[in-house]
């Protein structure tokens, strides 16, 4: 079982910047991809951004050139950080991840974490 736990989020202005963390744990041999996921209530969740093992990135039109997606491979953690926030950037954010358990996995499982909330209001 792998638990992902994401820390960062809060209330802030707009324009205002916030870093949002992922830490993944548990039984892990390897992490392909993990992502950023945005959900506000009664629409459906959105992609945010991704980030390969390899560090190959893709943003949604909507974050580009305000938010930046990193990862430690060795801590299996993922970041983002969100400068340039806006009201329409409020929204549950969730932590995704594709992990390989053992050596020998022959797929990857797929794991969320709980979310975290982002509020940007002034």
């Amino acid at each position: 079982q792998v638990h992902l736990v994401e820390s960062g989020g809060g209330l802030v202005q707009p324009g205002g910047s916030l870093r949002l963390s992922c830490a993944a744990s548990g039984s892990i041999f390897k992490i392909n991809v993990m992502a950023w996921y945005r959900q506000d209530p009664g629409k459906e969740r959105e992609l945010v951004a991704t980030i390969t093992s390899g560090g190959r990135i893709n943003y949604a039109d909507s974050v580009k050139g305000r938010f930046t997606i990193s990862r430690d491979n060795a801590q299996n953690t993922v970041y983002l950080q969100m400068n340039s926030l806006k009201p329409e950037d409020t929204a549950v954010y969730y932590c995704y991840a594709e992990v390989a358990p053992y050596i020998n996995s022959r797929s990857y499982v797929r794991y969320w974490g709980q979310g975290t909330q982002v509020t940007v209001s002034s």
